[in-house]
């Protein structure tokens, strides 16, 4: 019996969610007294898994599978579920592993519970801990499928090391055309250099900075933090930025460690889609913005004068700690 855990990678480089999933996995497969398996989609440095508790990796080289497809993901990774006899199955809160997760559960007939925020409470019931109702609450929910499926929401169990020595093995799934009847025709890649999904922190900004000729000062606070930048739905919508930089419930879910809001009065929407974050801060001019309400610090004060500062700041403070 084991644990099997679905690590994505781009370019033949794991995600950071990769590495969150598997650890993730380590600590089930401890609860219930298993291994952990992970399914490898042409990756390379397969052997970085076995930092984070994984034992064995079925590693996949196949050219038809370096784009991701859904469906031929989910049966490639049902096909492997079936080979290792694994109970649970780890995948991350990614926008791939939401498409992905559903058809696997009704190809293997498995409960399957979305944005995991801890370990399991319990195995005996299996009960696991959620988000609800936009990260506003939590939800304590019983799998009692023979199988299950656990989507780990991203930044919220971390990673852990668990160092082991992972076997490697190739793994030679059977999949024909009909597995890839929907295709994708064309991927839109965020330039920056940090990805939203897998940032740590995020700078955001949205109408309050007047236009896309002074983004510049967003994309240098980025830098000097080490930041992805993002934006609210009103700048997307105007084509100030890239769609692919909307944040918000309506756009990307954002679960960082800092958020950073600069010139965004706090739509609803907006601040739903970036509860998940740990630590809020809002720059706004306005007092009564209602970011404020829900930010854990908050600078009231004009963005041109006060991020240029900030930046000021956080470089004279790497200089004299680097």
């Amino acid at each position: 019996m084991s644990v099997l855990v679905y690590t994505e990678s781009e370019n033949g480089k794991f995600k950071k969610n990769a590495f969150e999933a598997a650890s993730y996995a380590h600590e089930v497969a401890k609860q219930i007294g298993a291994t952990v398996t992970a399914v490898s989609f042409n990756a390379e440095n397969n052997d970085e898994l076995g930092l984070y508790g994984v034992s064995k990796v079925l590693n996949i080289t196949n050219e038809a599978l370096k784009t991701f497809n859904a469906k031929a993901f989910a049966k490639v990774i049902s096909q492997a579920a079936e080979k290792e006899n694994a109970s649970v199955i780890i995948v991350s809160s990614s926008t791939n592993s939401k498409y992905l997760a559903p058809l696997l559960s009704g190809s293997l007939k498995a409960g399957y519970v979305s944005n995991v925020v801890a370990a399991p409470e319990s195995t005996n019931p299996f009960t696991v801990k959620r988000t609800a109702f936009s990260n506003k609450g939590f939800a304590y929910t019983q799998i009692e499928t023979d199988t299950k499926i656990i989507g780990v929401s991203n930044n919220a169990f971390g990673i852990s090391e668990n160092k082991l020595d992972a076997t490697i093995e190739s793994f030679n799934p059977s999949i024909n055309d009909a597995d890839f009847s929907a295709k994708s025709i064309e991927i839109d890649r965020a330039a920056g250099k940090v990805t939203i999904a897998d940032a740590d922190i995020v700078v955001s900004g949205g109408r309050g900075l007047k236009g896309p000729e002074n983004w510049g000062m967003i994309e240098e606070l980025a830098e000097v933090l080490g930041a992805a930048t993002a934006c609210s739905k009103p700048v997307s919508d105007m084509d100030w930025r890239p769609h692919s930089e909307h944040v918000g419930q309506t756009g990307k879910p954002v679960a960082s460690n800092l958020y950073i809001a600069i010139g965004i009065s706090g739509a609803i929407q907006h601040l739903a889609g970036i509860s998940a974050s740990k630590v809020k801060v809002v720059i706004n001019i306005d007092p009564e913005a209602p970011f404020f309400k829900a930010a854990d610090y908050g600078v009231v004060g004009d963005a041109f004068e006060v991020v240029p500062k900030l930046i000021e700041k956080l470089k004279e403070f790497k200089a004299q700690n680097t």
